[in-house]
């Protein structure tokens, strides 16, 4: 067993050192070895991000940067390269769609899948009605670098629907209170459609399972009940955020607000299907657990309370990643350098590793199960929890032992709750005396109450005389009790015991007890001596 620990804890070594090792031993590529882009545009993601960063500061001159222009337009002036992501940001405020900050690919290649050229990257729409693309092209900025800018179909198509003049440029002036880049009513409409949607949805959950309770009786019992009652509140806020995105994509509101509010919103949508994983998670998992108790497969109830805390620790940190990625963390590198840190990890917390290999162990092996009343090393009681660290067991004085799973599955394990049935071995002492026929009489209705006892196993049972003891004349019972139960085989030990007494004592034989004889003689004084002493 040990030598099994020491094989997993090497492979779980390997295992977390891999991906630091393949970053290590992996070239850079030339591309990777140039200088950052100033603006943020290697990815299309990070293009999205800073086109919308410019237009909130109303910056349009850093936002022609993000825009493919020719040699002409980039000849015209910063004016009129300005003019056009003005009339771009109008186009996208009248109508016009971004991918959230989620969809957005953070590859340098962008998406593969698409059906697109290499070179090319939809990431929304504009125009109204007429639903134009959004497209990014990937082309070499000053530095040879390659970059992700607006492509010059999209600039065309811009030109059709929003050709340059003094009235195109009043639309992409902002009116009235503008706060983070957008009007501050824009900002006031969509944070009531989420309010507005989240209290719609949450209100119509909570109402269905007050149904629900009133319909139900049994509800602890109710697998669909449990089912719905963990469903129904984080999927109410995951719908609220669909309905959100739904409604702001039909409003003719301030790109820049809705990108925001997209992009954190995308947070709230990971948060509701964590929620909805871990409460499905323990749902599903009570369920079993109760009826695996009811089946009295308590192993299995083991192993299902493991594996839910091992699933919910995964959901927890998929969640994490997930809402570090939405905020613009560069997960890939971060979880390839997680590899590094495996090293010390696996070094550092080598008691930890041999402690959940010992749980796989204990769990694989079934030695005990919970609920069982056994004897681990010189501890004594029943088992009341296999966790993923350590083991629990409520003693006979009540107290409770916490023994690590690396320790417990190398200990000698006696597991009573295994037993079929209870040996019934007594030595039966009856005082000397008597005579042989006497004696085997007494065997013979030893045998007969054995013989004539229900839960007594008759293969194999027998009284016979088996020794001539100090002070007693022994006669050896060998028996089985065929009950699974501690409590009730006492019971019956008990039952048997006194039944031997009473017949024993009704057939004229006594129970011995330790006793011992002692002869005193006296010596007789020589009567010679007796004469010398006169003399």
């Amino acid at each position: 067993m040990k030598f099994l620990r020491q094989i997993l804890c090497l492979l779980l070594l390997m295992v977390a050192t891999a991906p630091a090792a393949a970053q290590l031993l992996t070239t850079p590529t030339p591309e990777a070895s140039q200088a950052a882009d100033p603006y943020g545009r290697e990815t299309p993601r990070g293009t999205v991000t800073g086109l919308i960063d410019a237009l909130a500061a109303q910056d349009y001159t850093r936002a022609s940067n993000f825009f493919a222009f020719t040699k002409r337009e980039t000849s015209a002036g910063l004016d009129k390269q300005a003019d056009i992501a003005r009339r771009m940001q109008a186009a996208l405020d009248s109508g016009g769609k971004l991918e959230p900050f989620a969809a957005l690919s953070s590859d340098d290649t962008g998406r593969v899948d698409d059906g697109l050229p290499e070179d090319q990257e939809r990431v929304g729409t504009f125009g109204g009605n007429e639903d134009v693309p959004f497209l990014l092209s990937r082309t070499e900025n000053d530095t040879g670098r390659k970059v992700w800018k607006i492509s010059r179909k999209t600039i065309r198509e811009l030109g059709k629907i929003a050709p340059s003049g003094d009235a195109v440029d009043s639309a992409g002036e902002q009116s009235g209170l503008v706060i983070g880049g957008a009007p501050l009513g824009d900002w006031l409409l969509l944070i009531g459609i989420a309010i507005g949607s989240f209290l719609l949805f949450w209100l119509s959950a909570y109402g269905i399972i007050a149904v629900l309770r009133m319909c139900i009786k049994d509800r602890e019992k109710s697998t669909f009940f449990r089912l719905i009652y963990a469903a129904l509140p984080p999927l109410s806020l995951f719908l609220s955020v669909l309905s959100f995105q739904f409604w702001t994509e039909s409003l003719e509101v301030s790109i820049v607000a809705r990108q925001t509010l997209l992009r954190y919103i995308g947070i709230v949508a990971w948060v509701a299907l964590a929620w909805f994983a871990l409460r499905l998670v323990d749902a599903v998992s009570r369920l079993t657990i109760a009826r695996m108790e009811r089946r009295e497969r308590r192993q299995a109830a083991s192993v299902v309370a493991l594996a839910r805390r091992g699933a919910k620790v995964m959901l927890l940190a998929m969640a994490v990643v997930a809402v570090l990625d939405t905020f613009g963390f560069d997960v890939t590198t971060g979880i390839a350098a997680l590899g590094i840190g495996g090293i010390a990890l696996a070094l550092g917390a080598q008691k930890t590793v041999e402690n959940l290999v010992g749980s796989v162990s204990v769990i694989a092996d079934r030695p005990v199960q919970v609920g069982d009343f056994c004897r681990v090393g010189d501890v004594i009681g029943t088992v009341e929890d296999i966790g993923m660290r350590s083991t629990r067991v409520r003693t006979l004085d009540r107290s409770l032992v916490t023994i690590p799973n690396g320790d417990f599955s190398s200990r000698e394990i006696e597991n009573y709750a295994k037993r079929d049935r209870f040996l019934f071995a007594p030595v039966i002492g009856v005082e000397y005396g008597i005579s042989a026929d006497k004696l085997r009489e007494g065997a013979e209705i030893i045998e007969q109450i054995l013989r004539d006892h229900d839960q007594v196993e008759t293969h194999g049972m027998r009284a016979r005389f088996a020794d001539f003891g100090a002070s007693s004349l022994d006669i050896e019972v060998w028996a089985y009790i065929t009950t699974f139960d501690y409590a009730e085989s006492r019971f019956i030990r008990h039952d048997l015991m006194l039944s031997i007494l009473e017949q024993l004592e009704a057939a004229g034989l006594s129970i011995a007890f330790p006793t011992r004889t002692v002869h005193l003689v006296q010596d007789k004084v020589p009567e010679s001596s007796n004469n010398d002493d006169e003399l």
